[in-house]
């Protein structure tokens, strides 16, 4: 279990965040349609994404049993990409906003409301906590996205990175949940002042399980 600001959640290995007290699944920065967006101004990459990350959506809503799902913004990849689904992902994604209730926060990458069912907002308020984007310091109670945060660890002579959790009790940021997004190593720049580095904790996403781990294994790269 992952605790912060006074909350328990459970940090899946998708890089989704689940609040069994609400019993509601949170992700960030799914991206939907990115690499069919590149595909379509003829770059040559498989336009595949979407339908993963999909999957890797049903997969976390059956396994937890959420009733509710929020996502942190950047649902897609454009403003307009809601539109250039294919008709096999328009009809898994219309399933899933049929199935459980459906939150989308507005993102850079898709600041206006979406064509999809759920509600569309910019940020949420509940228990005490402030559901956004993008992180902003000073905020406590944020729970945001945005940076798609990666640790690289060093450990018995080998390093190891993965994208992570990472919060100081005051501002978590999210992982990136979509299947074609990058990550950021939380000791680059991007981060730099926005968490209170001696209560930071991190845990590293795995293969089929979620791995706290120390700062002071943390290395740059």
């Amino acid at each position: 279990m992952l605790r912060f600001a006074g909350h328990n959640f459970e940090p899946l290995p998708s890089g989704a965040l689940f609040w069994h007290a609400r019993q509601t699944l949170l992700v960030a920065d799914l991206h939907f349609e990115k690499m069919a967006s590149f595909a379509r101004r003829g770059q040559m990459l498989p336009p595949y994404d979407t339908g993963l990350t999909l999957s890797r959506l049903e997969a976390d809503l059956r396994r937890t049993g959420a009733r509710h799902l929020i996502s942190l913004g950047d649902t897609f990849h454009r403003a307009d990409a809601s539109k250039l689904l294919s008709n096999a992902d328009r009809m898994r994604l219309d399933a899933i906003t049929e199935s459980v209730s459906c939150t989308w926060l507005s993102g850079n990458h898709d600041p206006a409301p979406h064509a999809i069912g759920g509600e569309c907002c910019v940020e949420l308020e509940i228990d005490g906590l402030t559901l956004s984007h993008e992180p902003v310091k000073g905020r406590i109670g944020l729970v945001a996205g945005h940076l798609h945060p990666a640790a690289r660890i060093a450990m018995a002579g080998r390093t190891a990175r993965s994208a992570c959790f990472v919060h100081d009790n005051r501002m978590m940021i999210l992982p990136a949940y979509g299947s074609s997004t990058g990550a950021l190593n939380i000791l680059s720049p991007a981060f730099v002042g926005l968490l209170n580095w001696p209560s930071v904790e991190v845990t590293m996403l795995g293969r089929d399980r979620t791995y706290p781990v120390s700062v002071k294994r943390l290395v740059r790269g």
